[in-house]
Order: C-alpha cells, then structure tokens, then sequence
C-alpha cells in the first residue's frame, strides 16, 4: 500500500512549480491555517477562501484547501469569531482542514497563472512582461564507479537536474581513475582500511538551477553507493529561467479591437469587459496580466503591445494608457480563475489518483455581477 500523502507532501509538490522564492516580499504564501504533517485523502483547489467556498470544502469532506489568493494577508490582531473572516478561521479549525496559498509566485512561474491566461488567448512566442527573478545556475560534478553510473543519473535528472530548454537528462560523462585510501573508522563500499586504491570511475557533469541543489545533492549522495561521495559544486553565468508577472505575445492573425474583445469574454466566460481605444484598429501583440495590472502599462507600452489585458483599471490609470496609444481591456480580476482548472490538472499529473482526490470549487466568489 502506498504511503498515504501528508500536507507537507503536497505543499512540495506545489512549491516544485511555483517556489515561495518567486513570491513577492508583501506577499504571504504558502500554510495559512493548519498542519503541515496530517495525512490527506482530498484536496481543493480555489481562486478565494471566502465562508462559501469553506462550507462547500466542509460538505465534500476535504482535508486541504489551495488557494491563490492567500486568506491571511495582513496580520491578525485579534479573531472575533463574530466577523466573516474569523468564522471562516474558526470553521477551518472545527474541520481540521488547512489551507495553503500560492499567490504571486503562480503567477510568475512557467506554466502558472499567467501562462495559462496567454495560452486560453492562444499567443504565440510568450515571453514574461515584467521580470520579477531570474535563476541562478549552477554545474555539479560527481565521481562515480561504473556500476552505479546509471542510478546516479537517473537521480540527477529526477530531481531537477540536467533540464535544459525542452531536454532533460543532459550531462556529459568522462571516465578516469578514482583513487582513495580508507583510514581508521571508515567503512569504505570499495577498498581495503589503509591501503590505496585505484577505481575506474565516470565524472558526470550537469546543470543545475539554484533552488534545486539541495535537493539534487540530497538525491545523489543517496544513489551513490560510497560513504563518502567525491562532488563539485561550481555557480555559472550562463542566465537561467526568466520568472516574472504577466506575459506577452502575438496573435496568430490580427483582428479587430472589437473582434479581440469578443475573443477575451469567449476565452475567459465572461459577459462584459471594459476597453479603451477605436474599436475598428487591428491588434496582433497582446500583454495580459492577471489580477491588478494598472501598474505596469508602461512596460506593455515598451514591450511593443498594441493591447494590454488585466483587471482592477482606475479611471486615470486607463485614460493615460489612452493618451500614449496603448489599448487596455479590462477584464475583470476574476479572469484568475483559470487557475483552478490548471492548478488542478498539474496536482493530477503528479499525484497518484487512487490515493487522492482533487477537485475544484464551484463557489462564485466574484463580488461583481452585471445588471
């Protein structure tokens, strides 16, 4: 029977695609409310942790809530179980059911919230808006004996290892000779106490992002069958992965603003959206950013986008966006929710189905209707 799975093991497997690091330092990511070790059978993923979306978490049993937007933003000074968010706290506690945020750090991963937004709009050559981090990198050699070779590599490249652009498990192997002599208290896998040795061994090179070679060194000196395994750890210049909030690209074919707008609401489910600008000039490069973006129209604007997708535009925010030629649609914060499905579907791919059950919530937590 497989080891049923702990919050701790989810929260790894969530923080493996959006790492805490890439959140912003206002932000509060990760356990909100709860245990980071009590086993868990069901999972749910959310935009909000509104009271709804807690009862309907309460009445389907589940044990973990992930949530994007985090229910604990600002300090608790005191919880009065009178008001929403303290009943909210405390139906969570009755139920025993934690809750783990993973804000900006989605959005700014591969893969998170905004590539998803980009790809409903299907854009081509995406490239990040705003650059919030960039990976540092790392070369790790390792000396091995032939027959462990294999198991070695496999360790490398399973933990993050040797992924280069769309290939994994790239390194580069030299043979050569090993030598060692155990002294007294060693317990040497191969050798004699005080006599030298000489072993045929392969040194295997590979890459490595920062925020992996703890995990990667852990994997190896676990593979490697000696007690006391020969490594280099190097940081390179070569630049790693670009993280950062919003995207941009083009269209495959130009349209018109109008004929886009149509397109958003098509791509997003929703009824209505604001927009600057003619609604007869066609437009074929596209920044979006999920949630609040008015900040960031002039990076849009310097990034060559004809029109700029988000939500939470202000009134003087939108009309200088008009004045320098940039076309903003506003698309509501809502449009987030794409996370759910997304979110959803990577936990699937990475969990053992029989074990675990994810769902997503239903519960409307958008506070605006139209009328």
């Amino acid at each position: 029977m497989d080891k049923p799975y702990t919050n701790s093991s989810i929260f790894t497997i969530m923080e493996q695609w959006a790492p805490l690091h890439l959140a912003y330092d206002w932000d509060n990511v990760g356990l909100q409310i709860g245990s980071h070790n009590k086993p868990i059978q069901k999972i749910m993923v959310t935009l909000d942790v509104m009271e709804s979306v807690v009862d309907e978490a309460i009445e389907n049993n589940v044990d973990l809530i992930i949530a994007h937007h985090p229910l604990l933003f600002k300090s608790l000074k005191s919880l009065n179980t009178d008001s929403s968010r303290g009943r909210i706290i405390a139906k969570l506690l009755e139920h025993g059911i934690t809750v783990y945020a993973s804000h900006t750090n989605l959005d700014a991963a591969v893969g998170g919230v905004n590539d998803m937004l980009g790809d409903a709009l299907q854009l081509e050559s995406s490239e990040v808006l705003v650059e919030t981090h960039k990976e540092s990198l790392y070369k790790i050699a390792i000396y091995v004996p032939h027959s462990h070779k294999g198991e070695v590599h496999d360790a490398l490249s399973a933990n993050g290892a040797g992924h280069i652009g769309d290939y994994s498990h790239c390194s580069f192997q030299t043979d050569g000779i090993g030598t060692f002599k155990p002294l007294e208290g060693a317990n040497p896998y191969i050798g004699t106490k005080d006599e030298m040795e000489k072993v045929d061994e392969v040194k295997i090179e590979t890459i490595v992002p920062k925020n992996k070679l703890s995990v990667v060194l852990n994997a190896v000196i676990k593979s490697h069958p000696y007690e006391e395994p020969a490594y280099d750890v190097y940081p390179l210049q070569n630049e790693g992965t670009q993280f950062g909030i919003g995207r941009i690209g083009d269209l495959h074919t130009p349209m018109r603003l109008e004929d886009f707008c149509e397109n958003v609401k098509s791509s997003f489910g929703i009824s209505n959206l604001r927009v600057t600008g003619d609604l007869s000039k066609k437009v074929k490069r596209v920044a979006i950013l999920g949630g609040s973006g008015e900040k960031y129209i002039q990076a849009a604007k310097r990034k060559g986008a004809d029109v700029y997708v988000t939500g939470d535009m202000t009134f003087h925010i939108a009309q200088e966006a008009w004045q320098m030629g940039l076309t903003v649609i506003d698309a509501g914060h809502y449009i987030e929710t794409i996370m759910k499905d997304g979110t959803k579907d990577y936990l699937e791919k990475h969990l053992n189905k029989e074990s675990i059950e994810v769902i997503v919530s239903k519960a409307n937590t958008d506070p605006f209707q139209f009328v």
